[in-house]
């Protein structure tokens, strides 16, 4: 391809082949979502010509994250990105130190190597070696430095804190990103950091990225998170723009590390997550929709996994709401085949994305789709948006609070008989809060603590 032979030309061929990319870049400005509707993707001239090397790696390790293990308080997972001369892979771990003597005191783990190419339409050929690791045998609330690489190709030394054993889970949860990441999304994940550092983890809805192969897509939401992916681990459930022709991305699989104990077929990407107080649950909702087979697998799945429950909480992730925010727009079939499990299995919170808006609140079924109050259901259903891509509110009554044109993230914190939830704005304004309270042999207990703010309803 002339583009692949235009970065054998040094830093003029750079140019040339950043300045090419982004024509293409910009003559894709629209695509179709999920349900058939056209979305424009216009950007401006300067955010659509791709940094080079968000795009090509090269020998020093980078898109290093973290993800969480099955057991989250004793092991994390990390992967990260190096050029294919780069082989083999190490990950580095020590006990941190208040001097750089931990440095005597390190342990090596080898990495697994999987090489990944991919070329979306015209634009260039990415090859790369993907590492991945586990790194075990770790104590809860402990702190650790790692680094990741080889010889003499290393990252920095990361800074990493593991959870309590029987304190509180705390996670912040973001809706969509999708779309205008590195510009627009960048400054949400980073304020959210900046609101919750010590966070043990965080939680993606799904429609990470746009167009689920296109790797300089991928680049930009790792430049978006940078260092923090590496400091704080990660959980993603996919969306639709994850998968074309229900085919999943390319690079999911490579460039994560998520647990493989769902339904065969489907994983890391449908996966369930222990802690010590609460149970979390990631369900492959483009599978649920598109396929009759995985669809069933998981539904009889998640009946097994929530079936003998001992947590005292259960947190559910998948990207297709049950109850809408968008206008005419209803998901039946999976509301009609999973929710009867949420409510058999008193389900907690299940947190949502893909409608571009924000609501929640606590509903019956109805086979309609317009939600009413129900008293005695104690599962709070959130659907969220933290990209700046907006689709119009509804009116349905299911939402107690909702927000139009807003980007948002959640600070959730679980513990004892506790689950307190805040959403906050883009720019770190408290819009949302409210806290479920365990009764024994009792649905959930709201308790409201919405801001005395208007609703963003345009």
């Amino acid at each position: 391809m002339i583009l692949n032979k235009l970065i054998r030309f040094g830093s003029l061929g750079i140019m040339t082949l950043v300045a090419v990319f982004g024509l293409f870049s910009c003559q894709q400005n629209s695509a179709e979502d999920h349900h058939g509707h056209e979305h424009s993707h216009q950007q401006s001239p300067a955010d659509s010509l791709p940094n080079a090397k968000l795009l090509f790696p090269g020998n020093e390790p980078d898109r290093v994250i973290l993800n969480l293990t099955e057991d989250p308080i004793h092991s994390v997972a990390v992967n990260w990105r190096t050029s294919p001369k780069i082989t083999q892979g190490t990950v580095e771990v020590a006990v941190a130190s208040d001097g750089p003597e931990f440095k005597d005191s390190v342990r090596t783990i080898a990495a697994a190597t999987e090489p990944l190419t991919v070329a979306r339409e015209e634009e260039p050929e990415i090859s790369a070696n993907y590492h991945s690791a586990v790194i075990s045998e770790l104590l809860p609330g402990g702190k650790y430095v790692y680094r990741v690489g080889s010889e003499p190709y290393w990252s920095e030394w990361y800074q990493i804190e593991m959870p309590q054993e029987n304190g509180p889970v705390s996670f912040i949860y973001f809706g969509d990103a999708q779309n205008d990441v590195k510009s627009m999304w960048s400054r949400v994940i980073r304020e959210a950091y900046h609101t919750l550092p010590d966070v043990d983890f965080m939680l993606h809805a799904g429609d990470l990225i746009n167009r689920h192969d296109r790797d300089v897509e991928w680049g930009e939401w790792f430049h978006a998170g940078g260092f923090i992916h590496a400091m704080v681990p990660a959980v993603m459930t996919p969306g639709n723009h994850e998968y074309k022709d229900v085919v999943l991305s390319p690079q999911w699989r490579p460039q994560f590390n998520l647990p493989k104990n769902g339904p065969a077929g489907l994983e890391e990407t449908c996966y369930v997550i222990d802690f010590p107080q609460m149970k979390l649950v990631s369900l492959d909702a483009e599978q649920i929709d598109e396929s009759e087979h995985f669809r069933a697998l998981q539904a009889q799945w998640l009946d097994s996994v929530l079936t003998n429950n001992p947590k005292k909480w259960t947190v559910i992730t998948f990207h297709y709401p049950v109850f809408s925010t968008k206008p005419n727009r209803d998901n039946l079939t999976l509301r009609e085949i999973f929710k009867p499990l949420f409510d058999k299995h008193q389900v907690d919170l299940v947190l949502q994305g893909h409608d571009h808006a924000y609501g929640r609140g606590m509903v019956s079924n109805v086979s309609t789709g317009a939600g009413v109050r129900e008293d005695r259901s104690g599962t709070m259903y959130v659907v969220s948006v933290s990209g700046p891509k907006m689709y119009d509110i509804s009116d349905d009554e299911w939402m107690e609070r909702k927000a139009a044109n807003t980007q948002l993230f959640q600070v959730i914190k679980v513990g004892g008989d506790t689950a307190s939830y805040n959403a906050f704005t883009a720019k770190g304004e408290l819009y949302d809060a409210f806290d479920l309270v365990k009764k024994a042999g009792k649905p959930n207990v709201l308790i409201n603590k919405i801001p005395n703010t208007p609703e963003r309803t345009e």
